[in-house]
This record gives structure tokens, C-alpha cells and sequence, in this order.
């Protein structure tokens, strides 16, 4: 069974942009929230599910099923995945 992939990210983030051009090599299926698009009381939410995952708030945060991977990590992106 596949598990969950998020990614929490920022438009502008090379790392960001990295992990997701990772994932999508290898078709992997995620879905992902880039923060800095999101305006108020929603980007302020969404900014607290980061800090629950990563304290540091730094991106990508990325989760995979029970895993919590911050900044772009290949090798622990792909353990995660099991590829």
C-alpha cells in the first residue's frame, strides 16, 4: 500500500521545487501546499500544521505516512518511499 505523501513548500524554494521534481520522477502521487501563496486565517493554519511536523518551520516539510522529512533530503526521501 502507497503511503500518504505532503508537502508543505514555497513557490519559490529551489528545495522545494527539487522534492517535488523527485517525487514526480518517480511517479510518485503527493500532495503539496505551497504556504507562501496562502493569505490569513488559512495561511495561519496551515502554518501550524507545519510547526506540529517541524518545530523550525523550515521547507519542505515533508511528510510520508509516519515520517517527517525537513529540507530536501533525497536518501531519506527515497528510504521513506522504499525506492
Amino acid at each position: 500500500m502507497e503511503k500518504p505523501v505532503k508537502l508543505y513548500t514555497l513557490s519559490t524554494c529551489s528545495h522545494c521545487k527539487a522534492a517535488k521534481k523527485l517525487l514526480s520522477d518517480c511517479k510518485v502521487k503527493y500532495d503539496f501546499t505551497d504556504v507562501d501563496l496562502l493569505e490569513g486565517e488559512e495561511r495561519a493554519a496551515i502554518l501550524d500544521d507545519v510547526r506540529r511536523f517541524n518545530p523550525r518551520c523550515s521547507f519542505p516539510t515533508i511528510i510520508i505516512g509516519d515520517t517527517v522529512i525537513a529540507g530536501y533530503q533525497e536518501d531519506k526521501i527515497k528510504e521513506a518511499l522504499g525506492l
